[in-house]
Order: C-alpha cells, then sequence, then structure tokens
C-alpha cells in the first residue's frame, strides 16, 4: 500500500517512536504522583519532550509546554481559554474546523464580534485586508500555518508583526507545519502554538499540545487533578499544571519526544527538501493531465507537502475508492474539515482528493500515483 495521507496522519514513524512507548509502557509510572523511580522516570521523560519542543518552537520556557490530546483540544484551550465576551477576533477562510467550531461557538455563546481574512480562488488572503480587520480593536488573530486542503503557507511573520503592532493575540494553529517549517515564537510574535503530534512530529496519536509565550494567563479548559495542592478548591494556575488537569498521556509523549528527537538529528531541512521534491515531482506530472485541475498556489515552493486536485466533474470520494481499491494509493477526498475554502475554491459539491507526503515516501511511490491519476482520467 502506498500511502499518502500523511496530512492527517504519518502512518510510518522513525523505529525509535514505537521504542520509546513500548519502553515507556513497560517502566513509566505516573508523573507527579509519587517520589518512586518509576514516577520520576514519567516526569524526566515528560520533561524532556517539553525541553526538546520547546527548543524546536523557540519557546522561552520548557514549562509553558502544555500536552493535550491534540490539536483540536489545544486550540479550544487557548480560543476558549482567551476570548471574552463582545471581543473581537480575526481568522481567515483557510482554516479547520479546530478553529472554525470554537469561534463559531464563542460567536453564538459569547457574542464575540468575528472577522475573516477571505481566500481568493488559489486559496490566498489578502494581508492588507487581514491588518484592515485588526486595526478594528481585536482581540486576536487566530489562523493555521499551513492549509491542510491546498498546503498553501501562511505569512505567519507578517501576521505576527501585525497582532504585535495593533496589541492583538496571535494563536497559531501550527497542525501541518510543526516539525517541518521552522518557528520562532518569540521573533514571529506568537503568543499562543497549538501542535498535533501525530503528523509530522512523528509522535503517536493522542498527543499535542500548546507553547506560551511569556505569561499569559489562559483559562484552563477542564480542572481537577494535578498532584499537587490537593486541598486547594481551586486547580493550580502555574504552567503546566494549569492546563494539564488529570494523568497525561505519557506514554504517547515518550513517543512524542522521540519523534522530535528523531527530527533534530535528522535535520528539519533534510525532511522539508525531500518532501518538497516529491510533491513538486507530483505536481509536475500531473498539472497537465488532460481533466485535472489542482488547488492551490505553486508559485512558490515554500508550502506544506499537499497536492490536491479533482478529475473531471467525478466526485471526490470515488476517485480516492478507486485509488485504494485499484491502485492501492491511500488518499484523503471530501471537505477536509474546511468548509469556508472549499467554498472559496468552488469545490463544496463535489471536495477535493488531497495527497500528502512524508519523508518515509519514494520518488517510485510518487510516480505511482502520478500513473494511477493519468489512468483515472483517461477513463
Amino acid at each position: 500500500m502506498i500511502y499518502l495521507d500523511n496530512a492527517a496522519t504519518t502512518l510510518h514513524k522513525p523505529p525509535e517512536v514505537a521504542e520509546a512507548v513500548l519502553q515507556a509502557m513497560m517502566h513509566m509510572g505516573n508523573s507527579g504522583r509519587g517520589s518512586h523511580e518509576e514516577a520520576l522516570t514519567a516526569s524526566r521523560r515528560i520533561y524532556e519532550t517539553r525541553e526538546i519542543l520547546a527548543e524546536m518552537f523557540h519557546c522561552p520556557q520548557a514549562q509553558n509546554v502544555v500536552f493535550t490530546l491534540n490539536s483540536t483540544e489545544a486550540l479550544n484551550t487557548a480560543i476558549q481559554g482567551l476570548v471574552g465576551p463582545g471581543e473581537h477576533v480575526v481568522t481567515t477562510d483557510l482554516e479547520h474546523n479546530s478553529v472554525l467550531r470554537p469561534l463559531y461557538r464563542l460567536e453564538q455563546e459569547k457574542g464575540i464580534r468575528l472577522s475573516f481574512a477571505e481566500a481568493d480562488t488559489r486559496g490566498c488572503i489578502d494581508y492588507d485586508r487581514l491588518e484592515l480587520l485588526v486595526k478594528d480593536n481585536a482581540k486576536a488573530i487566530v489562523c493555521t500555518h499551513g492549509s491542510n486542503l491546498t498546503g498553501n503557507l501562511v505569512d505567519i511573520a507578517r501576521v505576527g508583526k501585525i497582532a504585535d503592532t495593533y496589541g492583538a493575540l496571535f494563536i497559531l494553529d501550527a497542525s501541518q507545519t510543526a516539525g517541518v517549517f521552522p518557528i520562532d515564537m518569540e521573533e514571529m510574535h506568537i503568543d499562543v502554538l497549538c501542535f498535533t503530534g501525530h503528523k509530522s512530529l512523528f509522535g503517536p496519536q493522542g498527543t499535542g499540545g500548546l507553547a506560551v509565550c511569556g505569561n499569559l494567563e489562559i483559562k484552563p479548559l477542564k480542572v481537577g487533578g494535578s498532584g499537587i495542592r490537593t486541598f486547594d478548591r481551586i486547580h493550580p494556575k502555574e504552567l503546566p499544571t494549569g492546563l494539564e488537569a488529570g494523568t497525561l498521556n505519557g506514554h504517547g509523549i515518550a513517543g512524542l519526544g522521540a519523534g522530535a528527537a528523531f527530527i533534530e538529528k535528522t535535520g528539519m531541512d533534510r525532511i522539508f527538501r525531500h518532501e518538497q521534491r516529491l510533491t513538486r515531482t507530483f505536481y509536475e506530472g500531473v498539472k497537465d493531465i488532460d481533466g485535472v485541475t489542482v488547488y492551490g498556489d505553486f508559485s512558490t515552493w515554500m508550502r506544506a507537502p499537499i497536492v490536491a486536485l479533482n478529475i473531471w466533474d467525478y466526485d471526490s470520494s470515488e476517485v480516492s475508492d478507486e485509488l485504494s481499491q485499484v491502485y492501492d494509493i491511500a488518499t484523503r477526498p471530501g471537505a477536509h474539515c474546511a468548509p469556508r475554502l472549499h467554498q472559496a475554491l468552488g469545490t463544496a459539491e463535489q471536495g477535493a482528493v488531497r495527497f500528502s507526503f512524508s519523508y518515509y515516501n519514494t520518488e517510485e511511490e510518487v510516480q505511482a500515483a502520478i500513473d494511477a491519476v493519468r489512468k483515472i482520467a483517461s477513463e
């Protein structure tokens, strides 16, 4: 099977990730719930993972890396914990429902004012328009770094500068980019970076988190056991405990740490160049096939390793099913939890077939995918 659905989750992980999870399951106790060696081992592994991620994202303090189940929980924590009733939030048409639905909920329940920087037919946003929206007393900008549908990148350094200029918070969804693209929270004025572990960080599913820059106070999404201050009626406020109620997924976090260490050892730039080469090869191979429409801005190769396309007027699910059943190629059809961008691209009814590449894909696999698209288009 040729696995080209890495934007959903990376199937193939470094061997050390599985080994780290196995060792954690055999030897780790519950972090912060005892002073015996097994509990201390868990605390050490979890803190080591905080450290490597803080270094990767240029987060000023390791304890400001907070673990969640995924980027959805991280985004809900950041958005619902920072935005108050009646406040103004600016976002974009590129967003995943992990951003949109928490914002829509706050719009409905707390009367927040929501503004969108619209996407054009290539899936690009107008930064001047974004700045005008932010000037209008915005509390926060919430946006993606890389579209999970087109692979287009947002210029987060520019967005961060806009946020800093007008005193707005900048909450970044780095689900598609963490582990592949350099992110400097301090230099780019990112207040909260939300990430998931199971994509380009090569970690297990059920891992993710948020990195917080500075002394930002975020109202916790959940409260409960913390391992400290048992007799206090109020959950502790200091990070990371303040946003980590209950037992962490220590086994998964150990695997996430191994994935992040693999990226550090291999080199983020090397991983990016390999994925970029595969993406470009696929794009060049399919873009001129009669009946194929490719979506996104390919005027630059500083982009996530994603190519979304349609073939004639075929339903995207039918194409993806044929790729799977006839050619043994895994892709993702449909709406990709990105409704506003599909509307901007004109694909709300048809959806799109998304091919997404990883460090573990090969040139031979890409060529097989090109050949399959060509054969389906000629039917």
